[in-house]
């Protein structure tokens, strides 16, 4: 939330002040100009920015739904068939060659001396 403030703007320093009146009148003119700018801003640009922004979404919420996800559950779908194909590979030809590794440097005792 951005929230701008008179004296965050128009900061006197210390020693140097003008009149209180134009202080005052100056502070009011700030206040009723940020309020009314503001009402203004909102009231041409709001409604359009309002469209633009709930087509956007409203496109993007297509795309996701009916793009991305089709998508990417089809490739999880080919992922498993894969994933189940390189298991049995892996059972297949890693499994064995690593049980006669296993087999062979069994006998390896490693001693502290």
């Amino acid at each position: 939330v951005l929230q701008v403030f008179f004296q965050d703007v128009f900061a006197e320093p210390e020693g140097t002040h003008s009149i209180d009146g134009v202080w005052r009148t100056s502070y009011k003119t700030f206040v009723a100009t940020k309020y009314w700018c503001y009402r203004i801003i909102t009231a041409i640009f709001g409604i359009p920015t309002a469209i633009l922004c709930g087509c956007y979404f409203a496109c993007l919420s297509f795309d996701y739904i009916w793009c991305v996800m089709p998508c990417l559950r089809g490739y999880l779908i080919e992922l498993q068939c894969l994933g189940k194909i390189w298991g049995l590979c892996i059972r297949t030809f890693c499994d064995p060659l690593f049980e006669s590794f296993s087999k062979i440097f069994s006998g390896i005792r490693v001693q502290n001396v």
